[in-house]
């Protein structure tokens, strides 16, 4: 289903956005009962996909970035407790300078900033890349030469657009359907997935049977709303097809790559997302610790035979690094990073 969708149905979902700025209780909270979750889950990339630029360790490490397109230059220069971003061209015009309020992803492919005029949010022309350790052109931004100084510094996020990013970046920056910046918890905590926590937190003091169901548990989604509720920020197949279209863009879109797969035409939960990444972990990089889960579904020995549990055929090469073959990593380089494609798939010979 589209996120849109999904969004306007009974219950939580990531970015639905109506619920109350105080039914938040914050990670502090959670952590009075799940300290192990809490402490282990803050180590994972999606506890930083945003960070008050002030706090942007990158800001911090690179403290003059530069980058020219065409008569331009742009800079964005740390002073004292901010970072500025400065655009000048050369012309003998003022400069354009603007504060930057939020950097958004934790930096291990890039991180993007943003920063707010005349009431609106606008996206940086730029972003820092970590494969270069420099500023690039954000990918879905024009590497054309902008038209004016305020092109070159960024471009106007529409109030929908906004919305949804912070919505998926942060924590309660969305409360009564409406986008409030200032509430945001930066980066996405418990309470982003499970939902707001204050009634199930009550119950569970009071030791209401009931306290359980007052959270959203994603464990017991079936295996297509399990990839769905991830696709509520990382894209489902109809939030790509119907949104986004089938450009270069979408390989980073692991859920719609991973809905294309021949073994996801009949969904099953050993094949979702968190059968091979566990949220509350940091990202596990080492190709041989998703093995076990190839496993889960393929025989392991040439020629046995495939039975129920164990539909997947055996690899005719090996056992082991299976991902490096069936999900190789691709190089994109419209966004200067190299991405795991999740549509699983026999590699060419």
């Amino acid at each position: 289903m589209l996120t849109a969708s999904r969004v306007k149905s009974p219950g939580w979902w990531p970015t639905k956005g109506d619920a109350t700025r105080d039914s938040y209780v914050g990670t502090a909270t959670c952590a009075q009962c799940h300290a192990h979750k809490v402490a282990t889950q803050q180590k994972h990339f999606m506890a930083r996909a945003a960070v008050r630029a002030a706090d942007a360790e990158i800001l911090r490490q690179h403290d003059h970035l530069s980058f020219r397109l065409g008569p331009y230059r742009e800079e964005i220069v740390n002073k004292g407790e901010k970072s500025v971003l400065t655009v000048t061209a050369g012309d003998g015009a003022a400069p354009l300078s603007v504060d930057l309020l939020w950097a958004f992803g934790v930096g291990h492919m890039g991180q993007t900033y943003v920063y707010q005029k005349n009431g609106s949010y606008y996206e940086s022309h730029l972003t820092f890349f970590a494969s270069s350790q420099d500023l690039n052109i954000t990918p879905g931004q024009s590497p054309a030469t902008p038209r004016s100084l305020e092109d070159a510094a960024g471009r106007r996020m529409p109030p929908a657009e906004s919305r949804a990013c912070f919505a998926c970046h942060t924590t309660a920056a969305v409360t009564d359907n409406q986008l409030n910046v200032n509430g945001a918890m930066p980066g996405v905590t418990c309470e982003a997935c499970h939902g707001p926590g204050a009634s199930h937190v009550a119950a569970m003091k009071s030791d209401k049977q009931d306290g359980g169901r007052l959270i959203m548990n994603p464990s017991r989604l079936d295996p297509v709303e399990s990839v769905d509720f991830c696709g509520a920020c990382h894209r489902t197949w109809e939030d790509v097809v119907t949104n986004i279209g089938l450009g270069v863009l979408n390989l980073r879109f692991a859920p719609y790559r991973l809905e294309n797969s021949k073994c996801w035409s009949k969904p099953d939960a050993r094949l979702t997302c968190v059968a091979c990444h566990d949220p509350h972990q940091a990202l596990e990089h080492d190709p041989a610790a998703y093995d076990s889960r190839c496993l889960q579904c393929h025989v392991n020995q040439p020629g046995a035979k495939t039975t129920d549990d164990y539909p997947g055929a055996a690899c005719p090469v090996s056992t082991k690094n299976c991902t490096t073959c069936h999900m190789p990593k691709i190089e994109s380089a419209i966004q200067h990073s190299t991405f795991t494609d999740h549509w699983i798939g026999k590699p060419l010979r």
